[in-house]
């Protein structure tokens, strides 16, 4: 159920100063809260509470969620993470996982007892596809990796029973009733129009909530998983597992959104100067700390000139091992100069031969294929054209020449049965999202 660019205009009107309230107008809203409750502000403990220790495992409703089955699944997080993990940071992560153990439980528990079937050959057929998808033509390969990382199929088939029985859940109890009405959907299909060729961004997000009693805590906590994805983490990856957000289940990806959908101040000041590929956080909002992370920018309903495709030639010259610095610079020198004088690609073979320099023609080429640095400079020739060289001496120094260009079409925008259906499942989603709170209230949960 991802919210993607349709579903998340609806919040464009709703964007208000409301959530741009100071901090301390949430400390008043936690204490009001509190008062409401009739809690006393000096609590005396009767047993000595140790907050690093932590449960390791759980029964919910008499089902028992073992060591092994968090093992396992910690495992299936680490090998998508790709790095090794702190101490203090496998702690939080095993902790996560257990919350996420009890949700599937009560999801699997959920559509038994509503006599949901969710067959052994379904799940059988999933977790094929799955391993198809990773190993080709030979899908056996896929239990041999889950044993070679400290998991096991059962782990996984367990989590896709889970995604089965909710996703069957779902389709009987909430689906069929909910409504989006023509005018709603063509009163969308206007707003896109009358903001085409304005600025929408992919954000990805991590939002740790926060009370001022907490605060302190949990941005150390929100500067430890900023440290681990800057080394490399997958934040696709935390997201699922840390964020408190409703996107924590697509990997904290916010789809295409405007700005001013953030409905926060500081998060759009902050995202209107990052770039794609940018990490940034943790970010002090009302209600706690947000990790923002920029996948992708582009203009509404507009085409994007890095969805071109490009035939280009790769001109290229290597250097012998034992090459002097001096040599190879002087070299370098007269490839460019001879690169220059090429009479566009009709002469590259030629003028390559006198060159030294070998050629490869790429035709079918995305600019956004290409690394970042190149793109921009690409999409700045004319046929014929190269761009400055680039390399180094112990891989070689290379230039593009372009040979072609197919520029996009202006995009037409969605049709109104896919908005129709963007808004459906918008509205899935945030109703999924109470069924699950009303399954762990009416829960039996006992921690070992």
């Amino acid at each position: 159920m991802t919210a993607k660019i349709i579903s998340r205009l609806l919040s464009i009107a709703a964007a208000t100063g409301l959530a741009a309230a100071p901090l301390v107008g949430q400390a008043q809203q936690t204490m009001a809260q509190g008062d409401l409750l009739g809690l006393p502000s000096d609590l005396s403990m009767l047993q000595d509470s140790d907050p690093n220790h932590r449960v390791a495992t759980a029964v919910v409703n008499g089902f028992v969620i073992t060591e092994t089955d968090i093992d396992q699944r910690v495992a299936l997080l680490l090998a998508a993470n790709q790095r090794p993990v702190s101490e203090e940071e496998m702690l939080r992560v095993r902790m996560q996982v257990l919350r996420n153990l009890i949700d599937e439980t009560l999801q699997i528990q959920a559509a038994i007892a509503q006599e949901l079937d969710i067959s052994q050959a379904e799940v059988d057929q999933t977790y094929a596809r799955v391993a198809a998808q990773n190993f080709g033509q030979e899908p056996g390969k896929m239990d041999e990796y889950l044993a070679s990382i400290g998991s096991a199929p059962q782990a996984l088939k367990r989590q896709i029973t889970g995604e089965l029985a909710w996703n069957a859940l779902l389709r009987r109890n909430i689906a069929p009733f909910v409504n989006v009405s023509s005018e709603e959907v063509n009163e969308l299909i206007d707003r896109l129009e009358a903001s085409r060729g304005t600025e929408e961004y992919r954000l990805g997000e991590i939002y740790l909530s926060a009370t001022p009693e907490t605060e302190a805590a949990v941005e150390d906590n929100a500067n430890k998983i900023v440290e681990q994805l800057r080394q490399g983490g997958s934040f696709v990856a935390y997201a699922r597992q840390f964020s408190e957000a409703s996107t924590a289940a697509v990997g904290g990806d916010l789809g295409w959104i405007q700005l001013a959908q953030l409905q926060n101040v500081q998060l759009e000041a902050v995202a209107a100067e990052m770039s794609p590929g940018q990490l940034v956080g943790p970010i002090r909002i009302p209600g706690g700390f947000s990790i923002l992370y920029l996948i992708d920018k582009r203009q509404v309903l507009m085409a994007d000139p890095r969805d071109a495709v490009l035939s280009l030639k790769q001109i290229q010259i290597s250097f012998d091992p034992g090459t002097s610095q001096a040599a190879a610079q002087q070299r370098v020198a007269a490839f460019t100069e001879g690169v220059q004088n090429i009479r566009g690609c009709g002469d590259a073979e030629n003028a390559a031969a006198q060159l030294g320099a070998n050629v490869v023609t790429n035709d079918q080429i995305r600019v956004r294929s290409l690394p970042e640095a190149l793109q921009n400079i690409v999409l700045q020739l004319q046929v014929g054209q190269s761009t400055p060289p680039f390399g180094s001496f112990e891989e070689g120094v290379r230039v593009l020449m372009l040979c072609g260009r197919d520029d996009p079409q202006v995009a037409a925008g969605p049709n109104f049965d896919q908005i129709m259906g963007e808004l459906e499942d918008e509205r899935v989603e945030k109703r999924a999202q109470r069924y699950l709170r009303d399954l762990r209230n009416d829960a039996f949960i006992e921690y070992n």
